[in-house]
């Protein structure tokens, strides 16, 4: 696969970032601001109330697109289905209400013995002996159906319709539970070699839109999943570069989560644990995800640690991530300053691109014209530069570069930016 040139790269670097407030954790509770990193629907009986419903979706492109999803039941419709975090061992209660004008369901891949309504959870066939639903299902229009089970290993894992797999779960019935280590919130699995920094947690759920599906079933028309090709592909239910707004921009209603990842350089004293990405893939094809500038350790595969039988590190690091369909993947990724570039003590032997090349939409730039951490200098009167202290921003896309479009426009679809400020931050963040 070609990559980007390094002057398309390097605009692309220097690539739109709105004003952020300071990055946390956040809770639902705290949804009506806008923020960055993990957005968790929390409760302390891990008790959850999920409405499947529709609602609409726009692309940067204009286009409004109609989505099913599995919304928090107290909230309405978002797209994709929200986050559940929960904690290793205890029980977890999921009931599911159903708005729509079909009979749909959750299955929960990597928990084990899930329970419909107090029975063993399990296939449903008709009358004439054809599969129907891989679970329970909740009937159409109001019906509802109670899943329990205990979390497993600490992880990420995938939520989904179990019902008219192909159809539902292109029209968006998919979320993420985040499965946390007993008493070890700040690690991705039990290992203590997976601790992150508190606050610096992301997930990046992907997906893709093929447009036509979600209009035939606007129409109530039949949908021909034969012919299907996908025109959008997202991060977190948004296409770049609505993946760089905050978390709930009031302009993006129904899809409240970013897909900024936001860090300072690691540092021993100060700095010195990563953050977590959570990769899942909801779609029907690979993603090969592709941040540039730093390697990402890969942790957990599917929910489980990579460690050996005596409990061996088998982690490793990976400059591009293929997550298949149906997969997860937790990672660990810092930025180090390898090179420690220095105006005066060791200056970089690179000229700074021409400002036609870092240009991302209009007269706006967030590069800072210099090539050093936390240096900014003067741009032509007529730009506009959004870049705030000097910091880098480091594009990372699906390296399909179809995939990296909006219907066919380059550059969009499944990118966005990972932002590194300087080691002391930005004044005011």
């Amino acid at each position: 696969m070609k990559r980007l040139s390094i002057q398309r790269l390097l605009s692309l670097t220097a690539a739109a970032v709105l004003v952020i407030t300071p990055a946390v954790v956040w809770t639902q509770s705290s949804a009506a601001a806008m923020s960055e990193g993990l957005l968790c629907d929390t409760d302390p009986n891990q008790t959850f109330s999920l409405t499947a419903s529709d609602g609409y979706v726009s692309t940067p492109d204009g286009n409004s697109i109609l989505m099913w999803s599995y919304g928090n039941s107290k909230r309405g419709f978002q797209s994709p289905g929200i986050t559940l975090c929960v904690e290793s061992g205890r029980p977890v209660t999921v009931i599911l209400h159903n708005k729509l004008p079909e009979a749909t369901s959750i299955v929960f891949p990597g928990q084990q013995s899930v329970k419909a309504n107090g029975n063993p959870a399990q296939p449903q066939f008709d009358s004439g002996g054809s599969l129907t639903s891989l679970v329970q299902p909740a009937a159409a229009n109001d019906g509802s159906v109670t899943y329990t089970f205990t979390a497993g290993s600490p992880g990420t894992y995938l939520y989904v319709t179990g019902t008219d797999v192909g159809k539902q779960q292109q029209m968006g019935l998919y979320g993420a539970l985040v499965v946390r280590p007993a008493g070890h919130a700040n690690q991705v699995n039990d290992r203590s070699d997976s601790a992150f920094t508190n606050g610096k947690e992301y997930v990046y759920l992907l997906s893709e839109i093929d447009p036509d599906v979600h209009l035939a079933v606007e129409r109530n028309q039949p949908v021909d999943l034969n012919s299907s090709k996908s025109r959008y592909f997202l991060i977190n239910g948004r296409s770049m570069p609505d993946t760089l707004a905050p978390n709930n921009a009031p302009w993006l209603p129904a899809q409240p989560y970013g897909a900024l990842v936001h860090v300072k350089p690691y540092d021993a004293a100060t700095n010195p644990l990563p953050a977590t990405i959570r990769y899942l893939n909801a779609g029907s094809v690979n993603y090969p995800f592709h941040p540039h500038g730093s390697d990402e350790r890969v942790v957990n595969r599917d929910g489980h640690a990579l460690q050996g039988p005596a409990g061996q590190d088998l982690s490793y690091q990976k400059y591009d991530l293929d997550v298949g369909p149906g997969q997860t993947l937790d990672v660990l990724m810092d930025w180090r300053d390898v090179e420690h570039w220095n105006a005066t003590t060791n200056p970089i032997p690179t000229q700074i691109p021409a400002i036609t090349d870092q240009l991302l939409v209009g007269p706006d730039t967030w590069f800072s014209e210099s090539g050093y951490l936390g240096t900014k200098n003067p741009v032509p009167a007529n730009l506009t530069q959004n870049n705030e202290c000097g910091e880098y921003y480091h594009i990372a896309h699906s390296h399909a570069l179809e995939q990296a479009t909006n219907y066919g426009a380059a550059f969009g679809g499944m990118m966005t930016v990972f932002r590194i400020d300087p080691p002391a931050g930005c004044p005011g963040q």
